[in-house]
């Protein structure tokens, strides 16, 4: 009696050493799965494991177009798949990512041992699948997002760095893109005949199809500008340029309001072609808009536009924008053209800087918090009373 139950706990222990053993082979072999953070890595190595941990005829994850041991050399033609013993890989939410197929030699059964080893290790291997995965996309998200990064550091770079200095005049502008790049385009460019060329333009849509093609616009408008030619006359070539360009330009056509100012004269020539209007706020006049005399760049081939010729007098201050600081919401209520207008009217400042200080204050006060929905771009231009030199 006492011999039996000496041999019964000798098959006890042996049986936890094996047990044991087992499971260090698990667990080593876990280790040896998550040590890959490449996909492929990740399922070859898997195969290496069962083939040689366990002396497989061979292994595959046929979707992925691995196999490994000498069942898969001569292909999957010579091997009955109903010999085959698989085993789904699937992610935390139960979708399946892959299959195991395992190969026994002579196309035995499993041994129970066999098959909760290689039942462990899939379970081990698919969470190394899916991190292996999401690092893949943290990485090409972390490229992608460089590469955005470097977008829109050169795209700011292309506005204009400094507003000029012009006696008797302030002149300032902000941008701010809804995500890293935008389409909303501005630029200030000197004249032959001493005015200033200036442009606010809005390419449809966000992001970075409208910023490449707000570059494209950036270079026409440019090499069009430089020869100082007239308002309408430039609006209407750069119109044209934009429909050449083909359909997928077209689809993304610009708004834009092209503005020439004559600081001596004191004079402002207007241009707008299909872009929200431009208000101009004069001491002891009602507010004045210039409105669109056309379609959008790009839309329509062989378009016209007509300019507008306007004094710029002392305590004058002119607003030129992009739909992105009227477009603001607070529940159903947008914040609007006429409220836009109101506030530039009313703004105490008298210096251009002050005055889109104020209207950002306003449109952050009345957007609450809420995120920024479209690209917002604004230029402001005022004159000083009496004709003296104002500080920038």
């Amino acid at each position: 009696m006492a011999a039996g139950n000496h041999l019964h706990l000798n098959d006890e222990i042996i049986d936890l050493q094996q047990q044991v053993a087992r499971l260090q082979a698990l667990l080593e072999a876990s280790r040896q799965v998550h040590s890959n953070l490449r996909e492929q890595e990740v399922l070859a190595q898997v195969l290496r494991i069962v083939v040689r941990e366990l002396e497989m005829a061979g292994a595959a994850f046929p979707g992925a177009g691995l196999t490994y041991g000498d069942a898969f050399t001569s292909g999957d033609e010579g091997i009955d798949s109903t010999s085959l013993r698989t085993y789904p890989l699937e992610d935390r939410e139960g979708q399946r990512m892959t299959e195991l197929a395992v190969a026994t030699p002579g196309g035995r059964e499993l041994t129970l041992y066999e098959d909760d080893f290689i039942e462990g290790l899939v379970l081990q291997a698919a969470v190394a699948l899916e991190n292996a995965r999401n690092h893949k996309r943290n990485m090409e998200f972390a490229r992608v997002q460089q590469d955005l990064d470097a977008a829109r550091a050169i795209q700011r770079s292309l506005l204009p760095q400094n507003p000029p200095s012009i006696p008797g005049y302030s002149l300032a502008f902000r941008s701010a893109t809804c995500y890293e790049v935008g389409g909303d385009y501005l630029d200030i460019v000197a004249q032959p005949d001493g005015s200033l060329l200036m442009v606010v333009a809005d390419v449809a849509g966000k992001g970075l199809a409208s910023a490449i093609v707000s570059m494209s616009f950036r270079s026409a408008f440019r090499a069009m500008a430089a020869g100082g030619p007239p308002l309408d006359e430039l609006a209407a070539r750069m119109n044209q340029h934009h429909w050449a360009e083909g359909e997928e330009a077209r689809r993304r056509y610009v708004t834009a309001i092209f503005l020439r100012l004559h600081p001596k004269a004191g004079e402002i020539e207007v241009v707008n072609a299909g872009h929200n209007p431009g208000f101009l706020a004069q001491p002891g006049a009602v507010p004045r808009q210039f409105e669109a005399t056309g379609t959008p760049l790009g839309l329509l081939p062989g378009m016209q536009y007509s300019s507008e010729l306007c004094g710029l007098t002392p305590g004058s201050r002119l607003l030129l924008y992009t739909d992105g600081l009227t477009e603001i919401f607070k529940g159903d209520e947008e914040f609007g053209p006429e409220r836009l207008l109101a506030d530039l009217s009313r703004c105490p400042s008298s210096k251009a800087d002050g005055i889109l200080d104020a209207l950002w204050a306003a449109i952050e006060a009345f957007a609450a918090g809420g995120p920024q929905g479209d690209d917002m771009t604004a230029l402001a231009l005022c004159r000083a009373t009496g004709g003296t030199e104002m500080p920038k």
